[in-house]
């Protein structure tokens, strides 16, 4: 009894620090939405930098560098399936880059592993989004392949982007919210059109922080602590009142 009941509470215990976590996430999620936007420099961050900056609104100037973009497969939208764009972007005046997810473009059902045309622009432009610390994950089952340029992969990792590109990344990338200036914009004088094609669909799902998920864990756990107690006190009872 006393081990159910010890184990029932510490796990119960562990599903509240995780939804505690996940509220702590909410919340900077929610601060992240009301703040002002935030410009990002070339400085290179660290990991638990770019934790302080997750979920926060950043604009930054360079530009894009298509020659190394990939695309995660197995990306859904409204049913249907398509590819995550992942491109690098150079941060104006600097070495330092950036990785930024375009956007969402549909899967050619005939042809598995087309492309469809999109514009990317080039010349100098600023975008914003939202900073996060990886794409998402989906399951893969098998090797995962190399990455390489326009490779199509399930899952790219910033660092192992970076070391397949020899790149200089920011440890967390910019989901692409707005489309960038137009070339007549004097705000961004050296930015050319882009090239034919649809503009991905950057219509990205809120994230799911699931911490009611973790709060039902928790009442489980305390559950079943709670009818070992029970269980026990009771055939205790039962036990002493069969006794002659």
């Amino acid at each position: 009894m006393l081990l159910l009941v010890a184990l029932g509470v510490s796990l119960a215990q562990w599903q509240q620090r995780r939804g505690d976590e996940k509220l702590a996430r909410a919340a900077r999620l929610e601060a992240g939405n009301l703040a002002a936007p935030q410009a990002l420099t070339a400085a290179p961050l660290l990991p638990a930098d770019a934790q302080v900056i997750e979920y926060r609104r950043v604009t930054v100037t360079g530009h894009f560098v298509p020659a190394w973009t990939v695309y995660l497969d197995n990306r859904p939208y409204k049913g249907q399936a398509g590819f995550h764009v992942l491109t690098p972007f150079r941060i104006d005046g600097s070495a330092m880059h950036v990785l930024v997810a375009q956007g969402w473009l549909p899967r050619n059902n005939a042809e598995r592993t087309r492309i469809p045309d999109y514009a990317t622009p080039t010349g100098t432009v600023t975008i914003a989004g939202i900073a996060r610390l990886n794409a998402g994950h989906v399951m893969e089952l098998g090797t995962a392949p190399v990455l390489a340029p326009q490779a199509i992969v399930q899952n790219a990792d910033i660092a192992q982007l970076a070391r397949a590109s020899g790149l200089a990344l920011q440890p967390f990338l910019i989901e692409q919210t707005a489309i960038p200036d137009n070339p007549d914009n004097p705000d961004n004088p050296t930015a050319t059109a882009p090239a034919s094609g649809q503009l991905p669909v950057r219509d990205w799902p809120a994230p799911d922080l699931g911490a009611d998920k973790h709060r039902g864990y928790a009442f489980q756990w305390y559950a079943l602590a709670l009818m070992a107690f029970l269980f026990f006190v009771f055939t205790g009872f039962r036990r002493a009142n069969k006794q002659p």
